[in-house]
Formats: C-alpha cells, sequence, structure tokens
C-alpha cells in the first residue's frame, strides 16, 4: 500500500491516473455519444437544443460532480496519511439515461409532438429524483448498516453483468477486428501487466488502435467500424461555445405531466438510493471508505442544479470504483475527466467525437469493469454466503431478457401480449415470470440475497426482517410491479409475508447459538 507522511500533501495526479483518466473518460464519453444519439435521432430534438442547452448543462452537472468526488477523495487521503486512495467515479445514470428517454420523453413528444414539452417533461422527473436522492441520503447509511455485503455487491454485480457488460460485448462480437483486438489490449494491460510504448494507458492504446482500423478500412471502403468522411465532415457544424442558461421555467413547466413523471420517479428514486449504497459499499471493500450520506446527498445537489440549467439526466456514482483504483487511478483522474467533459460539452466538441471514434473501440473497457465489479461481489464477501450472490444475479437476467424481448418485438411492431404469452411459453418464453422478477430489480437482488445470507447464518429472525420488507415492497411496487400502487401484485407480497412469518416463528424455536460452526471451504458439516 502507497502511503504519504502526515504532513505531506497527498499528490493529486500519479501516472495511474493516466490509465484510469483514458478508461474512465471513454467510458464518459460513450454515453455522452449515447445519451446525444438517443436526444437527436430518438427524440428528434433540434441541434440548438442539444448542443445549446442541454450538454452544456450535462457538462457543468458532471464538472461539479467529478470534482467534489476528487476533494472528497483528497479529504480521505489526507486523513488517512495514505496515497492510494481513488475517487468514486461518477456520471449520468446509464438506466436512468435510457428511463428518462423512452420512458418519459418520447411519450410526452408523442403526445404533444413537441420536442421542447419532451424536454420539460425529463427535466420535472429529475428534479423529483434530486428531491428523493437528497432526503434519502440520511437512511441510507441504516440500510447499509442492516444489510449483508453479499447482497449489496450481489445486485451491483447483477446489474454490472446485464446492463453495463452485455451490449459492449456482443457490439464487440459484431465488429470483431476493432473490438477483440481491442479487448486483447486491455485485458494485456490492465490484467496482464503488459506495458506499452512510452508507457502509453492501455484505453489510450485501444482507442488509437481502434481508430486506425476504422478509418482505415473506410479508406479502402471495408465497412468496417462504420465511419464515415461525410457525416465526420458535417459534425463540424456543431461546434461552437455555448454555456449553460438557467431554464427553471422549462423545469416547471413539466409539471403539467406529473402523472406520468411519478410513475416511474419514485421507484427509480428508491433504485438510485441502493445502487449508491452498492457502489459506496464497493469502494469500501477496496479500502476506500466514503460516507454514504455526502454521496447520496452531493447526486441530489448536482442533478438538481444540472436540471435547473436544462439537463434532463441524473447523476450518479459509478459501478467501477476497485477498477479504476486497480490499473493505478487516485484523485486527478476524476477532476480531469471533469474538466474534459466540460471543453467537450461547451465547445460542442461531443458532435465530432461522435463520428470521429468507433464505438465499438471503447465497448471493451465497458465489459472490463463489468468483469472487475462481478469478481468483487465474490472476492470481498465470505465465501460460504456465494450462492446468495448467485441468487442476485437471477432479477437482473430477468429484467435484461425482458428489456430485449420487448425491444425485439417492438422493432417488429408487435408485443408479447399481442403475440401471445401461451404461445411465447410454447417457445420456452415465460414472459410473464421474466415481467414480474425483473420488475424493481435492484431492490429484489437486494432483498432475495439478503434472506439468503441470513438463512446460511441461521439468523433467521433477521431474514424475516428482509422478508417482511419484501412483502410491502412488492405489495405497494417497488418490486416485481411496473408501477408504484396499492396492492400491485398481492400473490407476491402474500408469498413473501408467509416467508417471513414461517423464518421469524423458526426463529423462536431454534436458538442462534445452535448456526453451525463452517469449514474452511465454506460447507457445514454433514448432520
Amino acid at each position: 500500500m502507497s502511503t504519504t507522511t502526515g504532513e505531506a500533501r497527498p499528490a493529486l495526479w500519479t501516472p495511474g491516473d493516466w490509465n484510469a483518466f483514458f478508461g474512465f473518460g471513454t467510458n464518459i464519453l460513450v454515453n455522452l455519444i449515447v445519451l446525444t444519439g438517443l436526444l437527436r435521432f430518438v427524440l428528434q430534438m433540434p441541434g440548438e437544443l442539444v448542443f445549446g442547452r442541454i450538454l452544456p448543462a450535462l457538462g457543468l452537472m458532471l464538472f461539479l460532480s467529478t470534482g467534489y468526488y476528487a476533494w472528497l477523495a483528497y479529504r480521505l487521503a489526507k486523513q488517512t496519511g495514505r496515497g492510494d486512495v481513488c475517487a468514486l467515479p461518477s456520471g449520468v445514470s446509464v438506466p436512468h439515461m435510457f428511463i428518462v428517454t423512452f420512458v418519459i420523453m418520447l411519450p410526452i413528444l408523442g403526445r404533444t409532438g413537441d420536442p421542447v414539452k419532451a424536454w420539460e417533461a425529463g427535466l420535472t422527473w429529475v428534479f423529483i429524483q434530486s428531491i428523493i436522492l437528497m432526503i434519502g441520503g440520511f437512511v441510507a447509511p441504516y440500510i447499509r448498516r442492516i444489510t449483508p455485503r453479499a447482497a449489496l455487491l450481489g445486485t451491483l454485480a447483477g446489474v454490472s453483468i446485464t446492463f453495463i457488460s452485455m451490449r459492449p460485448a456482443l457490439e464487440m462480437y459484431m465488429t470483431p477486428v476493432i473490438g477483440v483486438l481491442c479487448f486483447a489490449i486491455i485485458l494485456g494491460g490492465w490484467f496482464g501487466g503488459i506495458r506499452y510504448p512510452r508507457g502509453l494507458p492501455a484505453g489510450l492504446i485501444a482507442i488509437i488502435a481502434g481508430c486506425i482500423i476504422g478509418w482505415g478500412s473506410a479508406l479502402l471502403d471495408l465497412g468496417i467500424g462504420n465511419m464515415s468522411l461525410a457525416r465526420l465532415g458535417a459534425s463540424f457544424a456543431n461546434l461552437g461555445f455555448s454555456v449553460p442558461i438557467p431554464a427553471f421555467d422549462h423545469v416547471f413547466g413539466g409539471f403539467e405531466f406529473l402523472g406520468i413523471i411519478l410513475v416511474t420517479a419514485i421507484p427509480f428514486g428508491i433504485y438510485d438510493l441502493v445502487e449508491a449504497m452498492d457502489n459506496v459499499e464497493s469502494a469500501e471493500a477496496a479500502g476506500d471508505v466514503y460516507p454514504t450520506t455526502r454521496v447520496l446527498t452531493a447526486d441530489g445537489v448536482v442533478s438538481m442544479v444540472g436540471c435547473l440549467m436544462g439537463n434532463p439526466f441524473i447523476n450518479a456514482v459509478y459501478i467501477g470504483h476497485p477498477g479504476w483504483k486497480a490499473m493505478g487511478g487516485r484523485i486527478g483522474y476524476s477532476a480531469a475527466t471533469g474538466v474534459a467533459v466540460l471543453v467537450l460539452t461547451w465547445l460542442g466538441i461531443a458532435s465530432v467525437l461522435l463520428d470521429l471514434v468507433p464505438v465499438v473501440a471503447i465497448a471493451p473497457i465497458l465489459l472490463y469493469i463489468g468483469m472487475l465489479i462481478g469478481a468483487q461481489a465474490f472476492q470481498e464477501s465470505p465465501r460460504h454466503h456465494a450462492p446468495a450472490i448467485a441468487l442476485a444475479f437471477v432479477p437482473h437476467l430477468a429484467a435484461w431478457a425482458k428489456t430485449l424481448i420487448d425491444g425485439a418485438l417492438g422493432a417488429a411492431g408487435t408485443s408479447a401480449a399481442a403475440v401471445g404469452y401461451d404461445k411465447l411459453a410454447q417457445m420456452g418464453v415465460l414472459y410473464p415470470g421474466l415481467a414480474k422478477l425483473g420488475e424493481g430489480a435492484i431492490l429484489t437482488g437486494l432483498v432475495l440475497p439478503a434472506i439468503a445470507v441470513f438463512v446460511i447464518e441461521r439468523e433467521f429472525a433477521k431474514a424475516a426482517g428482509f422478508a417482511a420488507a419484501g412483502a410491502v415492497l412488492t405489495f405497494f411496487g417497488f418490486m416485481h410491479g411496473e408501477a408504484v400502487g396499492f396492492a400491485v401484485t398481492p400473490g407476491i407480497a402474500f408469498a413473501y409475508a408467509v416467508v417471513a412469518a414461517g423464518l421469524f416463528s423458526h426463529a423462536r424455536m431454534v436458538p442462534q447459538q445452535d448456526a453451525p460452526v463452517r469449514l474452511a471451504t465454506g460447507h457445514a458439516p454433514a448432520e
């Protein structure tokens, strides 16, 4: 472990920050490219709104967020005298990026035909979620104390493997000449310790290699990477200088759609709380202890600032702290990324990058992060809790599968209901089961493994408590329900309540001290 003396100031930049900067920076870049594409091509928003209002406000939000977390890391390094403290990564919440686009803004666009109304609805959605985050920050530390690490890290790993890693992995193999090669470069540099020429970071080498192959292919008309000189040239028209402008009237203009907004704003606000807790727990498992309340409050505050300046996307602490720390990231990479994003968004450079860098060259970095987070859940939890971690993956797999099925059927102009659940079942697709298990996966992926952990430990009263929490959350639609309501899925809620009652009854009959002593393998001796 690297340390500093008590009087020395922590280093603001280390050689490893270059690796983390290019890795984390390209992660942010991918998200920036994706959300720009959603705004321009899905929501059909005009360039002046996207590049003149939304992206500058988003850049300001990310600058404040990354700067704050760099300061928190500096403060922690100074307090502990350690030189290996890594700042929490943060950026636009990826799940929310798609939810606010397809569930909030796109339906409003369809109803009104006005992209500005859709934008206003998105701003109101973020406004409400920011309030939930700021209030929830004071409750989250208690939840962390009572929840097993296997549950917190397990549900995080489930999100990471499904929604963070799978799409990049598929993209890699759709364009393997770029994707697989770039993945090999990253694998060698960040796992194998291979040093590249002049000490250049593996992430930068991967991007350079991807650009060379993609643009070389374009010149030879081979079609690898789908690069286009015409598109690149047209993107320069969006270059210019734009600063955020207050959008208070637009934020409150979206309140006319409050009924639609609240359906998802409340459950996703709770999702934010759980995800942030999970990521703070992940950082603590990697050796960096951050205050949960400060983290959640900061996410709420910077999201509110971004929203009031015109950004319809919420900020979140990212999955991946152990990965950036493992590649040498410390304090500087976070702040440097914020400055870079500010430049990209305020000068309109994001428009050019959208057509300059092959997205598939960046995809392997997200797969790498998924590998790290998935591994951490098992490595940082007791070995005999492994079954609970595996259980945490199941709701996320269901949610991911349902997302793919809905997307495929939607592209064909139909839906699961139109095709018929019985016909789908005949083909092995149990769609109602995927829907019920996958809704609220971040919470289900926490509650189920928590129950499993306490059952494994024979702490049946605690298991009963989490089962009861599952019953309440399910009854009101936060788990296993499409929307928040009353008696949303009463059958599942009743099942959780029965489990809670059974576990509690068993806890009264079986003394805690009767729990079996576990072998080094994590297995209980045969009875």
